[in-house]
């Protein structure tokens, strides 16, 4: 195999990784993440971590096509569960929902460590994730957006340092967001700001109660957008 080549939302991971760094990456599938990371000579080492044996199989050809299988650890795990604290300081966990990653970093104690660092990309509810981060006393340094077609994704850079932070409604859906000018987060936020455009109106045509509180965040985000825009 020649020279591995990332789409761009696994280049927006890729991007936020730390030279130097062990990374374990969860939900592997193929590696080509490490693959990359490693060809590039950004990383020491790496571990795959896959919930299935097929992904792991794919991994190790990726890997051995590479000639990189002694510098990475092929490991079957749920999550992180297999995974032992200092193996690693840093996760990328890409492609899963917010929830299925909320609930792999809330049953993994070594996380809560501010050496760890953690790169997240959920496919939905990012919001659920971002609540999780703040209250449970991680900072969300960064984030990156990514197109691909007419898909839209968020990159999540967290660190943990003990702070437990309220989360407002308007930072759980765009989070860093907000701060980035680029191309591809206006086309996120856009895409979020959509989504609770119909769910707000659905309610409203089904005559119930607003209990997420969709129109009051809505109006946050819009203000924000603003607030940013006049500088």
């Amino acid at each position: 195999m020649g020279k591995i080549r990332l789409d761009s939302r696994l280049s927006a991971v890729a991007e936020l990784v730390r030279e130097g760094s062990t990374v374990a990456d969860i939900g592997t599938d193929h590696a080509y993440l490490l693959a990359y990371l490693l060809q590039k000579g950004r990383i020491k080492k790496g571990i795959a971590a896959d919930l299935r044996k097929g992904p792991l199989e794919n991994a190790r050809k990726t890997l051995a096509d590479c000639s990189m299988l002694g510098q990475v650890s092929l490991v079957l795990s749920d999550g992180l569960d297999e995974i032992k604290k200092g193996e690693c300081d840093e996760i990328t966990i890409a492609g899963m929902g917010g929830i299925l990653i909320k609930e792999i970093l809330e049953r993994t104690e070594w996380v809560y460590d501010e050496k760890i660092h953690i790169i997240a990309q959920p496919m939905t509810h990012g919001e659920v994730l971002r609540r999780f981060l703040l209250e449970n006393g991680f900072y969300i340094e960064k984030e990156l957006a990514a197109t691909d077609g007419k898909r839209h994704y968020c990159i999540i850079s967290a660190f943990y340092n003990g702070e437990k932070r309220d989360a407002e409604n308007w930072y759980t859906y765009i989070g860093e967001l907000i701060h980035n000018s680029d191309e591809n987060s206006l086309a996120y936020i856009n895409k979020v700001v959509s989504a609770l455009d119909k769910k707000l109106d659905a309610i409203k045509k089904a005559g119930v109660t607003d209990e997420e509180n969709i129109e009051k965040t809505l109006l946050e985000i819009r203000q924000k957008l603003t607030e940013v825009q006049n500088g």
